[in-house]
């Protein structure tokens, strides 16, 4: 089984880099997800994403409307990495207006996102449903070999700011106040982790789309959460998990044909699941045995 699926990644270059880019993404997207969910920002994950939808569909626009006059081709992706690190800024002024109230913000984002979405490709002419629903699921089997540059040099940046920064990060994690107290630039390092997730949605949301970004994100950290005994620990468990539930999409979708990103998703939930029901029945053996050490004979 495993074997043709190998033979398929060396035979088709399509396939072969599908696969180096899920490899690479199944790394990344724990390494950013660990720090997003630790800092309670998954939430923001999910606005920045619908955000960024909105910059791609505008970019779109505005392509199809410069180019027949003033031979201007805008790219659709810079300009949701344009929208995604615009979105954080707005987060940030909406958290400051509503102190007491900082999750509407993420909502406000999100319904701006998607207005934003639905009115301009009601404007755009010649948007396809293929390419719609390729943005909000993905179509990691059109990567091409400049697609696959544009990722691995993100993935060297991502590992260089994380390498000179790892430790400001854990501090900032862990404990904001001691953070402060450090000496460690908080509001700077905050803006730089918020820019990295935008950036990481921004890229890679071609690749998987806009519903299913989060999930890469954010599941394999909930599932390494609950058997990590440290950050570090956490980090390394989210990225096997999450490697492993690519292995596993690629190797259904391969044989069942279903839609890659979808099926690495799924994979990753059914680990989730099977996660949490050995701990409760391990929690449940446990209880059971020491209750039977404290009854007396």
């Amino acid at each position: 089984m495993l074997l043709n699926i190998f033979r398929a990644i060396f035979e088709m270059e399509f396939f072969r880099n599908a696969f180096i880019a899920a490899l690479i993404i199944g790394i990344i997207s724990p390494l950013v997800g660990t720090v997003v969910v630790i800092r309670r920002l998954s939430n923001i994950a999910d606005s920045l994403s619908h955000f960024s939808l909105a910059g791609v569909i505008i970019g779109v626009f505005f392509s199809k409307l410069l180019y027949p006059v003033l031979k201007i081709q805008i790219e659709p992706i810079f300009m949701g990495i344009i929208f995604s690190i615009g979105g954080t800024f707005l987060i940030e002024k909406i958290r400051n207006l509503y102190r007491n109230y900082k999750e509407l913000s993420m909502a406000i984002i999100i319904s701006l996102g998607v207005s934003l979405t639905g009115l301009f490709i009601s404007m755009t002419e010649g948007i396809t449903t293929s390419y719609t629903t390729g943005l909000l699921f993905g179509n990691i089997l059109a990567v091409s070999q400049s697609d696959l540059i544009i990722i691995l040099l993100f993935s060297i940046g991502i590992f260089t700011f994380g390498g000179l920064c790892y430790r400001q990060i854990v501090t900032l994690c862990f404990d904001e106040t001691y953070a402060r107290i450090s000496g460690i630039n908080v509001k700077l390092l905050q803006l730089a982790i918020t820019i990295v997730l935008a950036l990481t949605i921004s890229i890679f949301i071609d690749l998987v789309g806009v519903l299913l970004i989060s999930a890469l994100l954010i599941i394999p950290v909930a599932s390494s959460i609950l058997i990590g005994k440290s950050f570090k620990h956490t980090v390394i468990a989210s990225i096997i998990i999450s490697l492993t539930s690519i292995l596993a999409g690629f190797t259904t979708s391969y044989y069942l044909y279903w839609p890659l990103g979808a099926t690495i998703a799924l994979a990753n939930i059914i680990i989730l699941f099977t996660i949490v029901i050995v701990l409760k029945i391990h929690d449940f053996r446990y209880k059971k045995k020491k209750n039977k050490e404290e009854t007396p004979a």
